[in-house]
């Protein structure tokens, strides 16, 4: 998807469910022009975990063809946004400078540690990608390392960090544990990381999106995670595979009743303090979630089911 000069940034919220996909993939520019994957919003070529060192030369091809075809075609209709992987920031600038680079979103930075934010902004150069570093290293269960990674953001990042990404298996695999299918990831030790996290970096303007539930075939522990996600206010969840992502942005709809009462606590009549739908509304603190339940309506609809567990602020 090109961002035209004049856009103002990407909603981080339009992420949606973000699919993975090796960079040696054959059906790459299908998938990228939205004609493969229905109601794919977001796509991340990565050329790290998930390419094998051996195939690393094949992949920077592919990618490096991607990126000609789309700078010889119009912007798809639909498209999702198109994000890439590298492997180092010595890549990420080499991939910056490639023709047809413009029609990518951003970049997903692996394994970002504190100090170095400002390295991976530099790695962009003069392009106009966003960055979305991921944090899966050890540092991000020390409170205090994490702390100074959201200074360096609010010194470095502002502008150019769109989201930051959880890494949930790497994080898990600092722990020599991995999924545990059935649960998720807030009945394990990741709950309370993800709940620091979200504290530390939501109320500094830095969107956080949630970590892949590996176990496929098992949609109804996928949704209920992703409805804890949405009510721990991420704005997204990478997957991977495409069978997942209904599921993902079904946990993103809201209902009927949450739209009315946004709507209410917006409204330029409202008192300062009201009953709506059986709860109390209090515009001067419910303004913040009235504004994302109408943006994630927007973007994912609205149903006519109670109250989503993230409906009060």
């Amino acid at each position: 998807m090109t961002i035209p000069a004049d856009a103002s940034p990407i909603d981080p919220l339009a992420l949606g469910a973000t699919l993975y996909m090796p960079a040696t993939r054959a059906d790459m520019l299908a998938v990228a022009q939205g004609a493969k994957i229905g109601g794919l919003r977001s796509i991340v070529l990565c050329l790290e975990d998930a390419v094998h060192e051996t195939d690393l030369g094949d992949a920077l091809a592919n990618l490096r063809a991607l990126l000609g075809r789309l700078a010889r075609l119009p912007p798809a209709e639909g498209a999702p946004l198109l994000f890439v992987r590298p492997r180092s920031r010595a890549m990420a600038a080499e991939i910056a400078t490639l023709p047809g680079a413009e029609r990518l979103a951003g970049m997903v930075a692996p394994k970002v540690r504190p100090g170095q934010v400002a390295g991976w902004i530099a790695a962009l150069g003069d392009s106009r990608l966003m960055l979305m570093p991921t944090l899966e290293t050890a540092e991000a269960f020390d409170p205090l390392a994490m702390r100074d990674f959201r200074d360096e953001l609010l010194a470095e990042g502002r502008g150019r960090v769109l989201a930051l990404r959880i890494g949930g298996n790497d994080l898990l695999a600092c722990l020599g544990l991995r999924r545990i299918p059935g649960e998720t990831l807030y009945e394990g030790p990741l709950g309370a990381v993800v709940a620091q996290l979200v504290g530390l970096m939501i109320p500094a303007g830095f969107a956080l999106t949630a970590p892949v539930y590996d176990v496929v075939r098992d949609p109804a522990t996928l949704a209920r995670e992703t409805a804890r996600d949405v009510a721990h206010g991420l704005v997204g969840k990478t997957a991977i595979h495409p069978i997942q992502v209904a599921t993902i942005h079904a946990a993103f709809a809201v209902s009927a009743p949450e739209v009315a009462s946004a709507e209410a606590v917006l409204a330029e009549e409202a008192k300062a303090v009201f009953q709506h739908e059986g709860a109390m509304c209090e515009p001067s603190v419910h303004r913040a979630w009235a504004r994302r339940v109408l943006a994630r309506a927007a973007l994912y609809g609205v149903t006519e089911e109670g109250w989503a567990a993230d409906a009060v602020g």
